[in-house]
């Protein structure tokens, strides 16, 4: 639990019905908190590309993202607020937005959820009282959360989190062509961390985020699988392994603009080393 508070004062959950109070917070917390930690739930894969992929791997993977964020809906999004040495604000740190989603309409793989269903998300209320995306997209665009080279964004493993975001921002499908979405995800999020890749140059970390957590001893706070719970432990991974295994400072030129999930033909760095006094200056970055 974070400083400040029960996790039901400091986890904030979003319905149509207080959209607009809440967001007024989180516009507030915008100002001076400038790491935002993102989990978004989904509806699972329910297509696959077709075609011959044997030589290019990179493609059917962005094919498969885009064919599926392309045909569903999301679910939730959750977002923590941290400043830049790890400390969330007091009170509410944590907003989970639950969207309109209904089971009699709506496309869904039945794995994925029943997993949900487990974590205790509530479909009957999302059909009757979940957030329009169009509305959402609205109030994020003009949030100061996106469009901002001060804030940084953190995902674990985060191609889907933010072609979902990218989705909701355009109100239009993904892109065919995988380098012209990294495009326009780095319009909307100039930079980004994504824990997942980090732990590329962490030998001692392994698996999926709840593994990463225990063998950073980290406790979990809310139920696996839901987005503010997923957002929260995110944001305090990164934190934790900064401190760790980075010397408490990560090198942009190597981490920021990565995306776990992303072809390496496109993915690349945010930020650009301006010589050996190692300042650095935000960017296009990487090669699209």
């Amino acid at each position: 639990m974070a400083p400040g508070g029960s996790p039901a004062e400091n986890f904030v959950d979003i319905w149509d019905y207080n959209l607009d109070k809440e967001f007024e917070k989180v516009r507030d917390l915008a100002t001076d908190y400038h790491y935002i930690a993102v989990d978004t739930e989904y509806p699972g894969l329910v297509a696959r590309p077709l075609g011959d992929f044997r030589h290019n791997h990179g493609e059917y993977q962005y094919l498969m993202l885009k064919s599926n964020v392309d045909m569903l809906r999301i679910i939730q999004i959750g977002i923590t607020f941290f400043d830049e040495y790890g400390r969330t604000p007091p009170g509410a740190h944590t907003f989970q937005f639950h969207f309109k989603f209904s089971m009699s309409s709506d496309m869904y793989a039945q794995d994925s959820i029943e997993l949900l269903q487990e974590a205790g998300i509530q479909f009957d209320e999302h059909a009757r009282q979940g957030i329009d995306p169009i509305h959402f997209a609205e109030l994020l665009i003009t949030s100061g959360l996106i469009l901002s080279r001060q804030v940084r964004w953190i995902t674990f493993q985060g191609g889907y989190d933010f072609a979902y975001l990218v989705k909701l921002l355009t109100s239009l499908k993904l892109p065919r062509e995988e380098a012209k979405f990294v495009e326009v995800h780095r319009k909307f999020f100039p930079l980004t961390y994504d824990v997942k890749y980090l732990m590329k140059s962490v030998k001692q970390l392994k698996g999926g985020l709840q593994d990463v957590a225990l063998t950073l001893e980290l406790e979990r706070v809310g139920p696996q699988h839901q987005a503010g719970s997923d957002a929260y432990l995110t944001g305090r991974c990164f934190f934790r392994m900064r401190e760790m295994y980075f010397d408490n400072k990560i090198d942009d030129t190597k981490y920021c603009g990565f995306v776990a999930g992303f072809g390496t033909t496109v993915n690349g760095p945010a930020v650009q080393s301006m010589g050996p006094t190692n300042v650095v200056t935000a960017g296009d970055g990487g090669s699209s």
